[in-house]
């Protein structure tokens, strides 16, 4: 059983990713070793583990690698059969988790990421498009959630980890652009979901220092602006 437990992540504090994949060994209870790596300059652990992408997070279970944050999720679930399963058991529920969390991350995030890099009449069309997806997320999860029900302490999963890293920071993001991230008027079911993370200490655990998030935005913002000036 102790071999079982040698587990060793590769992240980086900012990667979105890598924050999925801590995020869930935190709520399964699974001890490992976190290795932060520096993108500028990856170590040979991590291109020896993901010679295809060579990007985080790389789970290293017992000297075996698996990159990419769902392909892992899924491997968690299969490994480790104690605590909250992270995917659904039920076919169809799975299915629709799956498709929420592809939602989130190929659609949500992108836009979400052009409001900070833009301004003027492209950063409003940014948000338009936000919230254009957001209404979709938040009809969508009143069926997926049980007509807005929010119950995350009894079932917290891979759709809720995806969404929660995407907007756990918001008041990083609220700081630095001045503006309303998920307006509760707007998206009661989405701002409630939010909400509820926010006292779950795996949440707390796997959530960077506010000061440090908001410096990473300015300088990830003032970074993009400057150069579609230039350009």
């Amino acid at each position: 059983m102790a071999e079982q437990n040698n587990v060793i992540l590769h992240g980086m504090w900012a990667s979105p990713y890598a924050k999925r994949v801590e995020l869930a060994l935190n709520l399964k209870g699974i001890p490992y070793e976190y290795v932060e790596e520096d993108l500028r300059n990856k170590s040979d652990s991590l291109l020896k583990y993901n010679p295809v992408h060579k990007k985080v997070p790389v789970l290293v279970h017992n000297g075996k690698a698996i990159a990419e944050s769902i392909v892992i999720f899924e491997y968690i679930d299969e490994i480790w059969k104690d605590g909250p399963q992270l995917l659904p058991s039920d076919p169809y529920k799975r299915a629709q988790a799956r498709f929420w969390a592809n939602f989130i991350q190929d659609q949500l995030m992108e836009n979400t990421f052009l409001v900070v890099k833009t301004a003027g009449e492209a950063q409003q069309k940014a948000i338009e498009q936000v919230n254009e997806k957001l209404k979709v997320l938040e009809d969508g999860m009143k069926t997926y959630l049980g007509e807005g029900i929010v119950d995350v302490k009894n079932n917290f999963g891979i759709l809720d980890i995806v969404y929660c890293v995407l907007f756990g920071a918001y008041k990083a993001h609220e700081e630095v652009l001045g503006m309303k991230v998920i307006e509760p008027e707007k998206f009661p079911v989405l701002f409630s979901w939010l909400m509820a993370f926010v006292e779950m200490e795996a949440v707390k655990k796997a959530t960077p220092p506010h000061e440090k998030v908001v410096g990473v935005l300015q300088v990830f913002r003032q970074s993009a602006l400057k150069s579609s000036s230039i350009a």
